[in-house]
């Protein structure tokens, strides 16, 4: 992959220096997963921050026998900066959602870099603050209808990993129970939302090819009160 790429890909390294962007990639390791397989265990966290090249993952909390989703991740994104800032063990895990690309950068070369590129540096914090605002903006939304809720959660998946086709923002079709748990509602309810949703038109799912399509973007907007 080229560094212009790279950075276009992905919005950590937008503003970092030529010369990190040729020493990362140099350095990078490619990882190739099919769907439903483990990227990264419990035990491994803390290791090597993963970049997602294509695909998506979903990121699991481990209680006994109870398993929670608590994020989806898709094309862009990274994960693992925190466990190698924060050595205090995880009880969460990362599966491939769909077949995944990933490069991985060891936690040692990451810090590095970090210290070497203080704009590197001042993005991450940049866009670790987004994500605090996401998960506080979920915590706001503890009270709101289910459908505002999940309208949200559509809505960011699109902003956040979708691709814009000519059947509108596209994304893929997230399993309802994962979908329901970054909700934060029924897996029932969700499933009875996403039918009424397409029944208005407003998404579309395509099964064949594992794909959710959000056709009507203002009116999802709306719906979860982003107007």
């Amino acid at each position: 992959m080229q560094t212009k790429a790279f950075s276009e890909l992905f919005p950590l390294f937008n503003t970092a220096a030529p010369e990190t962007l040729e020493w990362l990639l140099s350095v990078a390791v490619e990882h190739e997963y099919p769907s439903d397989r483990a990227v990264l265990m419990e035990d491994a966290w803390g290791n090597a921050v993963y970049f997602v090249v294509s695909g998506w993952v979903k990121v699991r909390r481990l209680s006994g026998e109870n398993v929670v989703t608590l994020a989806i991740l898709g094309k862009g994104d990274f994960f693992g900066e925190m466990a190698i800032l924060d050595e205090s063990p995880r009880s969460t895990d990362v599966i491939a959602l769909s077949p995944v690309e990933l490069l991985s950068v060891s936690a040692q070369r990451f810090i590095q870099t970090l210290f070497k590129d203080p704009q590197l540096h001042h993005r991450m914090l940049q866009l670790m603050v987004k994500r605090l605002r996401q998960t506080n903006l979920r915590f706001q939304m503890r009270h709101q209808p289910p459908a505002v809720k999940l309208a949200n959660t559509l809505i960011a998946l699109g902003e956040n990993y979708g691709e814009a086709t000519e059947k509108g923002m596209e994304i893929y079709n997230i399993p309802s129970k994962d979908l329901a748990n970054v909700t934060d509602i029924g897996v029932e309810d969700t499933s009875k939302i996403i039918e009424k949703l397409e029944s208005k038109g407003w998404i579309k799912i395509d099964p064949a090819q594992e794909k959710l399509h959000l056709l009507n973007i203002k009116q999802l907007t709306h719906l979860a009160g982003r107007v």
